[in-house]
């Protein structure tokens, strides 16, 4: 067996770090500054008209938290494993956010989270993740085919409702076959082994973090002057996330789907092309590139867990 000397080791694992880093930075660079539709003295103009000191903290204090929540759900689902601190659990959600920033729907976050831990540990960590991520989908659909049905867009809602009623009764007859070793039978069985208090916990942290997430996607239309009825508007964003969510994606590509999928719905209610790419182009600022900054330090600082 080859074995890298500790020195070697050393400078690998920083290389790797410092890729990562350069890798996440420059693919925000690149859709900032190649996006043709930001028009940045406009929306500079605009902001310095609508905004304020106190309006700015307001918004930013829903970025933090919604990843305050995103952390205390990861912090619940590790105690599965080993309790964890917040900041112990604040270094793994961020670093592994910067990790998985250039991966197809963010992949690379599932790798990075099982980093923070022991080898024979990697499945169950990325079991815990895809049960965090999981039901933040679960919610996002429930809520965006609640929005689709108050907005009027019923033969979409019922084609969901379908499709989702289909694959319930498709898992049922199908939970025992079983492929390389797994099968729907076995993943109830390990979803059952996770505390319900956990599983309770769990699904209360992703409604709150729902809900900060798409009131902050309402506050900004309020400050950027849409005049819509409340429920318009937050049945609107709840469709704008389940749709955008459906597609295969990149975290770095977030705001451009988002965005893209936001111009049909609210371009309908006559809403401003480019203060709907402005908005999205903010949320993916607010809830992605400032974590990523702040998700590089942690990346920089990662120790390779090397303990058996």
């Amino acid at each position: 067996m080859i074995t890298i000397p500790h020195k070697a080791k050393q400078f690998l694992v920083f290389t790797i770090k410092l890729l990562i880093v350069i890798g996440a930075f420059y693919f925000i660079y690149d859709q900032i500054a190649g996006n043709s539709k930001l028009e940045w003295s406009k929306f500079q103009t605009l902001v310095l008209e609508k905004t304020s000191v106190l309006t700015i903290i307001f918004i930013l204090l829903f970025s933090v938290a919604n990843r305050y929540f995103e952390i205390l759900k990861w912090q619940n689902l590790v105690s599965f494993i080993k309790p964890i601190s917040i900041g112990e659990a604040s270094k793994q959600v961020l670093g592994a956010l910067t990790a998985g920033i250039f991966t197809p729907n963010g992949l690379g976050e599932y790798a990075g989270k099982a980093m923070f831990f022991k080898k024979e540990q990697t499945k169950k960590v990325v079991f815990l993740n895809l049960i965090c991520n999981g039901i933040q989908m679960i919610l996002t659909i429930i809520f965006g085919t609640i929005g689709l049905i108050l907005i009027g867009y019923w033969k979409w809602a019922l084609a969901i409702i379908g499709i989702a009623v289909a694959l319930f009764f498709a898992s049922i007859l199908s939970k025992n076959i079983t492929i390389k070793g797994y099968s729907i039978q076995k993943l109830l069985h390990k979803i059952n082994e996770i505390p319900k208090k956990i599983h309770r916990k769990n699904i209360l942290l992703g409604v709150f973090r729902y809900l900060v997430f798409s009131h902050q996607y309402y506050v900004l239309f309020l400050v950027f002057d849409v005049d819509l009825p409340y429920l318009t508007l937050i049945s609107s964003i709840a469709a704008v996330y389940f749709l955008a969510s459906s597609l295969p994606s990149f975290q770095f590509l977030d705001f451009a789907v988002k965005g893209s999928v936001a111009m049909f719905f609210f371009g309908k209610y006559g809403v401003n092309e480019w203060i709907v790419i402005f908005i999205s182009t903010l949320m993916w600022f607010l809830n992605v590139v400032l974590p990523v900054v702040i998700g590089s330090y942690y990346v920089m600082r990662f120790k390779l867990n090397t303990s058996k």
